[in-house]
């Protein structure tokens, strides 16, 4: 009888603990690696896989998704699954589904719909919806099958919901009763099996994420006593990790009053935009303030840093990331109809174009508009398949010398005409390699803010992991494969209180991927229409990966799944 279920020879093992490489064999039983040896017989094992020339690493640990909804349609919670990702953390941003009552379940699926771009149609149709407490929907999550390791953080925006009810607690602060509540369902949330609490505070000027109806999202209004309170309701658990999307200086209020780390989002190459099209702290400044906390202070603070550079599709039917200019916001929101009206008004016509012209780009510098391209029409519109022959793979600016129009003109135009379902596309935005290296090899940043499962009409930044791996370690050389692999999966699983993850030792979970370093890379954007109630959404795909190993069972061979799914809910602090 063999000794183990799996063997991988001959391969170059970079642990993912900054170990320097060696060439040897992984043995694994029972989803756990049970001997890293050099020369392992092959005749031990029932399956054996050839890794002479292959990178074999640890699987990623993708820490900033937002697959509530998607792991229950999708098992391997695409892109991140297609992207050497084996463990995701869902919940992220204070949104999320749990708890919430029967009653009020519209009302939350509602509240990801614009700020993170999920269809409602298709949550409908996707999710079973049988919970009500936090708990109830980690149990939905365990018995889903998962192609990925899921773990979750608890969510607030939802608690507001379950306690006050999302639209009255925008109008009013929470009674020292509702707090309590609110508070006693974050302990409960960690006792269940939360990683720790998430939130999104944004404010109401500038804020790119918004609620279905336009305004902020009922964290945004969040007050410091409501943040203090349950960060020490975290905090009196003895562990956790909290996230925050918004300022720096409210991450490191949420770790002070917790005792407890805060990763941060995001932390960007000076001059870079992330996937909102929006800047933030400059990098160098964020990154002293942070060495301060913890050199001088022990406050612990991580920062996810944004190491995608990435090209936007949209359609202003769905899109919502220019949130942040009010009169983008106030043409961007509506039904249909109501948008194709306010889209013909020569009057915010003549507004948006100020805009332009003061932003230096459609929403911002990095949406130069003469270079934005049509990607398509549809055909089922009037005269659909002259208007894709006139207008596609063309550029606004072509288009407006050859029509003597202001391109913002012939982009509304076109949109309408295609019933907002007309798409654009953007220049590939870039961060040059050596902005990059500065974030990239911050002491405490994590790469990734992967947004898996949403924008995905929108942007494609799941692939950050192989993005890391062949643009900046491979093609740049900005940091070692040992220096990557370690900050893809031993240091975010040890952000995030993964106890058995994240490097390949013996004893721990056999989260596995092996890839060709010289094929790797993404493939070129494509739409899929493959989400529940026939939408689409906008993916890459990856090359290079020869297998992804999910607790000892091959997920993927060369890019196709295998049907597999020996994904586990991750309770934390269980393991």
């Amino acid at each position: 009888m063999a000794k183990f279920d799996l063997l991988i020879k001959g391969g170059t093992i970079i642990d993912g603990l900054q170990t320097p490489r060696f060439c040897g064999d992984i043995a694994v039983k029972d989803g756990t690696i049970a001997e890293i040896g050099g020369n392992i017989p092959a005749d031990q094992a029932v399956e054996v896989v050839d890794a002479t020339g292959k990178i074999v690493a640890p699987g990623v640990v993708d820490l900033h998704t937002h697959y509530d909804s998607q792991l229950f349609w999708d098992p391997w919670c695409t892109m991140s699954g297609w992207h050497g990702v084996t463990s995701v953390v869902i919940g992220n941003c204070g949104f999320g589904f749990a708890p919430c009552k029967p009653e009020d379940r519209e009302r939350a699926m509602l509240s990801l719909v614009r700020n993170e771009a999920v269809p409602l149609a298709t949550m409908k149709a996707g999710m079973p919806f049988d919970w009500v407490t936090f708990r109830d929907y980690l149990d939905s999550v365990e018995r889903t099958p998962k192609g990925v390791n899921v773990m979750s953080f608890v969510p607030l925006a939802p608690i507001y919901g379950y306690v006050i009810g999302i639209d009255e607690a925008k109008q009013r602060e929470a009674t020292d009763e509702e707090l309590q509540q609110m508070c006693d369902l974050v302990t409960e949330g960690m006792d269940a099996g939360g990683c720790g609490i998430s939130v999104q505070i944004f404010g109401v000027e500038g804020n790119v994420q918004l609620d279905y109806d336009g305004t902020p999202m009922v964290t945004d209004l969040m007050s410091k006593r409501d943040l203090a309170a349950f960060s020490r309701a975290m905090g009196s658990t003895g562990r956790g990790t909290s996230q925050m999307s918004g300022k720096l200086e409210d991450a490191e209020f949420m770790a002070r009053e917790s005792g407890r780390p805060a990763i941060w989002n995001a932390l960007m190459a000076d001059g870079a935009l992330n996937q909102h099209g929006v800047s933030k702290v400059p990098a160098r400044e964020a990154i002293a303030h942070i060495t301060r906390l913890e050199e001088d202070e022990g406050v612990r603070v991580y920062a996810q840093a944004q190491t995608v550079n990435f090209a936007s599709q949209f359609t202003f039917e769905d899109y919502n990331l220019a949130d942040a200019i009010p009169a983008w916001q106030e043409i961007c929101t509506g039904t249909v109809a109501e948008k194709i009206e306010k889209f013909k008004d020569p009057e915010r016509r003549k507004v948006l174009k100020v805009i332009h012209e003061e932003r230096g780009g459609l929403f911002g510098s990095g949406y130069v508009l003469d270079r934005i391209k049509v990607a398509w029409i549809p055909l089922d519109v009037p005269n659909g398949l002259e208007l894709q022959e006139k207008y596609e793979g063309f550029t606004l600016g072509e288009l407006a010398e050859r029509e003597n129009r202001h391109p913002l003109d012939i982009m509304l135009d076109i949109s309408i005409w295609g019933a907002l379902q007309s798409g654009f596309e953007t220049e590939v935005i870039t961060t040059p390699p050596e902005n990059m290296r500065e974030i990239i090899k911050a002491p405490t940043a994590l790469p990734g803010i992967s947004d898996g499962g949403a924008h995905t009409k929108f942007v494609t930044t799941g692939r950050f992991p192989t993005d890391l791996l062949s643009m900046w370690s491979r093609d740049h050389e900005l940091l070692s494969l040992e220096e990557a692999h370690w900050r893809l999966s031993a240091y975010p699983a040890q952000a995030i209180g993964l106890r058995d993850r994240g490097a390949l030792q013996v004893g721990m979970a056999a989260d596995i991927i092996i890839y060709d370093l010289a094929e790797l890379g993404a493939l070129p954007q494509e739409r899929l229409w493959d989400y529940p109630a026939g939408e689409w959404r906008l993916v890459q795909k990856a090359k290079g990966y020869e297998r992804i190993i999910v607790n000892g069972k091959t997920t993927f061979i060369n890019g196709e799944c295998t049907a597999e799914t020996p994904g586990k809910l991750l309770r934390h602090g269980t393991a």
